[in-house]
């Protein structure tokens, strides 16, 4: 079953639907309440923490939709995910991705619509490549990679982490 027919699927229970949405500051305490397990924290942020870490809450901060961007999914008032971009100083046309969906959103497409939806406004900044980063342990987000890009090539980072270098 395809994500949007679950999508759909879970709007026919009464479930709200999901809307992606360039994020503002507004947006920040509720991507800060995002429901997120202690394995979700880890496998975005790579370390362990119980809470999304204040670092992050900085980083949305400095979203200028251009170097550095984010889109949000919302379900009636709850943020259910986030995916942001920064662009490479060095290397301009590449940009660092990063998404993370609140868990009881896991496997419901809502990764691949804040990725979509991201990579649109990344190409309109004139980013032809993202970077992602991810813990080798991680095969949901290794899973959902391969799923948009299936030619996509890794190599070993650092920590236990594989990189993917992802042309759009």
């Amino acid at each position: 079953m395809g994500f949007v027919t679950k999508l759909m699927a879970r709007t026919a229970l009464g479930v709200p639907t999901v809307d992606v949405r360039p994020y503002d500051g507004g947006d920040r305490e509720g991507v800060l309440r995002m429901r997120l397990s202690l394995r979700s924290l880890y496998h975005r942020f790579f370390a362990g923490t119980p809470h999304i870490p204040a670092f992050y809450a900085g980083t949305l901060d400095r979203v200028d939709h251009q170097d550095r961007d984010a889109v949000i999914a919302v379900a009636g008032p709850e943020v259910v995910g986030i995916a942001e971009y920064t662009r490479d100083t060095a290397l301009p046309w590449v940009a660092d991705i990063g998404v993370v969906v609140a868990d009881p959103w896991h496997r419901q497409g809502v990764a691949t619509r804040l990725i979509g939806n991201l990579t649109v406004s990344a190409r309109r900044h004139g980013i032809t490549e993202l970077r992602a980063d991810v813990l080798a342990g991680n095969r949901a987000a290794r899973a959902a990679i391969h799923g948009l890009w299936p030619r996509a090539l890794a190599a070993r980072g650092d920590e236990g982490t594989v990189i993917y270098r992802l042309p759009i």
